[in-house]
């Protein structure tokens, strides 16, 4: 993507993700890159952050022998990303009329 990437979209990028369902790390990042041309070693940080900030959790489950830490969004969470829903549209809205010459 030629566009940069700030930090808050990719909050809100991982937040849409985990609010259709808890993921571990590689699941999310292969979500997240359906859209975004991001990384493990991008993402982690994100992830430490929303975890910091109370918007995520996260839990261990066995896997063929070794532990997965798996990430599901708090209700907290769910109202971050909701916000974030908003201030997207908000802004998506803004820049569509600009780029399509509707403002004057």
């Amino acid at each position: 993507m030629l566009f940069q990437l700030g930090s808050t979209l990719l909050d809100a990028c991982v937040l849409a993700v985990l609010s259709k369902g808890d993921a571990y790390g590689y699941t999310l990042t292969q979500q997240v890159k359906t859209v975004l041309d991001i990384s493990e070693s991008t993402l982690y940080p994100v992830l430490r952050r929303l975890q910091k900030d109370l918007a995520l959790e996260t839990y261990d489950e066995p896997f063929q022998g070794r532990n997965r830490r798996y990430y599901r969004i708090t209700d907290r969470g769910r109202e971050l990303y909701q916000y974030y829903l908003k201030e997207w549209n908000d802004y998506k809205g803004s820049v569509d009329s600009l780029l399509g010459g509707e403002i004057k």
